[in-house]
């Protein structure tokens, strides 16, 4: 019974720590992979391989400028909308109760149709010319450690995992698709697709996760999972296009390579009498982009923002199988002011913030094999 409720943990883990690729629609947040807790340390006696797929789809629409939204998009059908599909397969070898290496490579489908990138007459933009722009192929790979703090054997009901990993810039961070009516009398030109799509960041980086349990009962526990991706590198030299736009997003010619983060707690419960392995669990999650990254300059083009989410999920364990699913709902959305924004506000003395396109909710399901 304790084995089949610890699996069951490590499912919902597994779910909820996944980055699949652009989690904020314009705030381009990046798949780095289903990170841990793929099996729980006192299910893991000896070693085995432990295999997971996941896959998110989500769509954005919602324009926010801060914490408010820009309604009047919707009303006037100028909205950016992203659809985004990921398929993330995560690898993790078990070495013993304490540590396990894990390597995970996301593959990724995204379509963005918008008015601004397209329709250019004469050098003004008239939006009135809505066309879609589509990447597709593999993103960032992410090879991490894992170990457990305290001895499974003396820490049943509770224990913490820390992780250390690097993301390769694998993804093609400079993938092109066709602009519409904006060369020589209205042709098109294959330029780089906008930052929310393209399929990696173009930097090397490094990432730091904390996650936790605590079983407060048989049946009922709590949890708590913390990733941080580090990212040195300040621009990847791909040009935005977005000075052609205005004189004021100069300063955004480039694009950024962002630092991102995730943190998320709550409760499971496993319904033990109503299905064996079942766990159903509940919490709340926070993601976003930093204005600021730890390491290195932030300048150039990025959309910082974050929301938070409330995030039900169901999960099924059972032998070495087991499966998956929860949505995140969003409760807050919030594009905050960029180094870039900050900078033109204090040269102009006018206050200058772009907006970001949210979603409502995301899907993810999963499966996962143990051998």
């Amino acid at each position: 019974m304790k084995k089949h409720i610890y699996l069951a943990f490590a499912l919902l883990f597994a779910s909820f720590v996944s980055f699949n690729a652009h989690a904020q629609g314009c705030v381009a947040i990046r798949s780095t992979g289903n990170a841990c807790m793929l099996a729980h340390a006192d299910s893991t006696d000896h070693p085995q391989w432990v295999l997971t797929t996941s896959a998110r789809y989500f769509k954005s629409f919602r324009h926010y400028s801060g914490t408010t939204e820009n309604k009047e998009r919707l009303v006037q059908h100028t909205e950016v909308i992203n659809h985004t599909a990921s398929l993330d397969i995560n690898l993790t070898r078990i070495l013993n109760d304490r540590w396990s290496i894990m390597i995970d490579l996301p593959i990724i489908s995204n379509a963005r149709s918008s008015l601004y990138e397209h329709g250019l007459i004469n050098g003004a933009n008239k939006f009135n010319q809505r066309h879609s722009m589509h990447s597709f192929g593999i993103g960032d790979l992410r090879v991490a450690a894992y170990r457990w703090l305290f001895d499974p054997k003396t820490s049943a009901r509770g224990n913490v995992q820390l992780g250390l990993g690097i993301k390769l810039p694998t993804g093609d961070y400079k993938y092109e698709d066709y602009w519409y009516n904006v060369g020589p009398n209205g042709s098109k030109e294959l330029r780089p697709v906008d930052q929310s799509i393209q399929l990696g960041d173009g930097g090397t980086g490094f990432t730091v996760e904390a996650n936790t349990y605590y079983n407060l009962t048989h049946n009922f526990g709590v949890y708590g999972n913390f990733y941080y991706l580090i990212n040195p590198r300040e621009q990847n030299g791909v040009r935005t296009y977005r000075e052609t736009l205005s004189p004021r997003l100069a300063n955004e010619a480039i694009m950024s390579v962002p630092d991102q983060y995730m943190a998320r707690g709550g409760v499971s419960y496993a319904i033990n009498g109503l299905v064996r392995g079942l766990t159903a669990a509940a919490g709340a999650r926070l993601e976003g982009i930093p204005v600021h990254d730890l390491v290195g300059g932030s300048g150039d083009f990025r959309r910082p923002g974050y929301v938070w989410s409330i995030e039900p999920s169901i999960s099924y364990s059972s032998g070495k199988f087991g499966f998956f699913v929860s949505v995140p709902v969003a409760l807050s959305r919030n594009r905050t002011q960029s180094v870039t924004d900050k900078a033109y506000s204090a040269a102009t003395g006018t206050f200058a913030r772009g907006d970001a396109a949210f979603a409502d909710y995301s899907v993810n399901a999963g499966i996962s094999f143990k051998f």
